[in-house]
């Protein structure tokens, strides 16, 4: 038995929840006691599974077969099935994507399973887990414990850190996945693209959020200026962007974007669960606000509580200082 993580791409790039979910699956491993492998789908995969192999897995699959190189739900399906079968795989770990939204439900069918979707958190239950769901927008957290084996589990964005290749070289696998032209019923189309203008917050290092600390719009370029000086996207909280001051695209939050930057920087920001939940995958979060019972001082690393009409204009200044 082994904890299978399933790595996520399109077109030879990696989604990188799928190292997410890595990191989910190596504590899954560890608690079950069990070995932790990795499968690549695709049809021309060879370069992509010898980068993937750096990522402590004890074995790395590589699902290939014609009808792979475009998703589809019927063959990523199928190719699974076959693998799982083949492994007695116990827990299938996903990143939560949209992707897998589509075609995890119909395999954990196929097994008389259920998909435990959005995972943010995992308690051992003696020798078994609990996995952690939010519920209501993060106002609740629900513990669920899977039936049977195997266990389909998908990761929330955010939720863990990235894991980080090492420099051990896990042993590749290929897989001849059996499929038929007739068993594929949908017809893949160009990949769904974003408008031009979106912002990929998930993809920022560096992150500055303003929240109502803020006050009014005019006074954005406070902000603005320390997201230059560090090189950093802007973000927001809801209420900055349901006023319109900021575009909803950079909102982030349980009804915007999930991120996980090097460095957050939550300005104004009282720290409400909404907020919290886009946010907590941020491996560094500073935070700036006047009121020091805010909730954001909880989860910040470091907090400075002042105004923030003063204390960010100081902060771009000493960082401009040490540019030159």
């Amino acid at each position: 038995m082994s904890v299978l993580v399933v790595l996520e791409q399109r077109s030879g790039n990696w989604n990188r929840m799928s190292f997410e979910a890595l990191t989910a699956g190596q504590r899954i491993g560890e608690a079950l006691g069990i070995p932790v492998e990795g499968v690549v789908i695709g049809a021309d995969i060879a370069e992509l599974a010898k980068e993937a192999a750096s990522y402590g897995f004890s074995k790395l699959f590589a699902a290939t077969h014609p009808l792979l190189a475009q998703y589809t739900p019927e063959a990523y399906t199928a190719a699974l099935e076959q693998l799982i079968k083949a492994q007695n795989g116990k827990a299938i770990v996903f990143p939560h994507t949209y992707q897998v939204r589509d075609y995890a439900p119909k395999l954990a069918a196929r097994f008389g399973q259920s998909l435990i979707c959005d995972v943010v958190d995992l308690k051992p239950d003696g020798a078994q887990l609990m996995y952690v769901r939010q519920l209501f927008q993060g106002k609740l957290n629900a513990d669920v414990r899977a039936s049977s084996d195997p266990q389909f589990v998908s990761i929330q964005a955010g939720a863990f850190r990235a894991a980080e290749p090492g420099t051990a070289t896990a042993p590749i696998e290929d897989f001849d996945v059996q499929l038929d032209s007739s068993q594929i019923r949908s017809k893949p189309e160009e990949p769904f693209r974003e408008a031009q203008r979106s912002v990929d917050l998930n993809a920022a290092d560096v992150i500055v959020s303003v929240g109502r600390g803020i006050k009014e719009k005019d006074n954005l370029p406070v902000v603005e200026a320390l997201a230059r000086a560090l090189g950093a996207e802007l973000a927001a909280s809801r209420p900055i962007c349901d006023n319109g001051w900021l575009p909803m695209e950079r909102q982030v939050g349980s009804s915007g974007q999930t991120v996980s930057p090097k460095a957050y920087f939550a300005v104004g920001i009282s720290g409400a669960i909404q907020h919290l939940v886009g946010m907590k995958g941020s491996k560094t979060v500073v935070a700036i606000n006047k009121d020091e019972n805010a909730p954001i001082f909880e989860t910040a690393d470091y907090g400075v509580v002042g105004d923030l009409f003063e204390v960010v204009p100081a902060l771009v200044e000493e960082i401009e200082k040490a540019k030159k």
